[in-house]
């Protein structure tokens, strides 16, 4: 487990699945990720299958994050997941992904708490030089997110994804050790 103030990452749990499928048909939650079509349960069994035959570094987290409850003053709570993909350890870089579920908490810093924390790991315990992510160019929230936490526009990938009946671009982002550590 990766422990911070409002957000823990931890290993995905077969019982998180119900979950990430009830996320994963969300039309709104999938406009921003390159999933276009719902998924069923089984295949997200299947998909978690595949992730537990990756290497460490590989296997995704889980967000979870301390949310207020009645019952018992906070709580940790399922929100979301984050991981690479793309690691290529001879240049020691990767590509990363992350996606919040509930609607309710997007936009409420979440995120870039998940994001600081898998970006310390990445630099600071695997020792990568660089991170690098894809954003569609529509997603304001995610870029500004990405933005406070240090990545920097490194391209952009024109007319790149088909939704909505339009062509839209993608945003390819990094983020070095060097300027992680000049922020840190």
């Amino acid at each position: 487990m990766i422990p911070g103030k409002r957000v823990r990452l931890r290993r995905i749990e077969r019982e998180d699945l119900p979950r990430f499928t009830e996320w994963m048909n969300d039309p709104e939650l999938r406009a921003h990720l390159a999933q276009v079509y719902p998924l069923s349960e089984a295949q997200e069994q299947q998909w978690f299958e595949t992730t537990l035959r990756l290497e460490p570094a590989l296997q995704p987290f889980a967000i979870e994050a301390r949310l207020a409850t009645r019952r018992k003053g906070h709580d940790w709570t399922l929100v979301g997941t984050i991981g690479f993909h793309n690691l290529d350890w001879r240049n020691r870089n990767a590509e990363l992904g992350m996606f919040l579920g509930p609607r309710e908490l997007w936009g409420k810093g979440y995120g870039t708490e998940a994001l600081r924390m898998l970006a310390a790991f990445a630099f600071g315990e695997l020792n990568l030089n660089r991170l690098w992510l894809r954003v569609y160019e529509d997603n304001t929230r995610a870029r500004r997110s990405y933005e406070k936490v240090g990545f920097r526009l490194e391209g952009r990938l024109r007319q790149d994804r088909f939704h909505q009946g339009r062509y839209h671009h993608t945003l390819v982002m990094g983020l070095l050790r060097e300027e992680w550590s000049a922020r840190a």
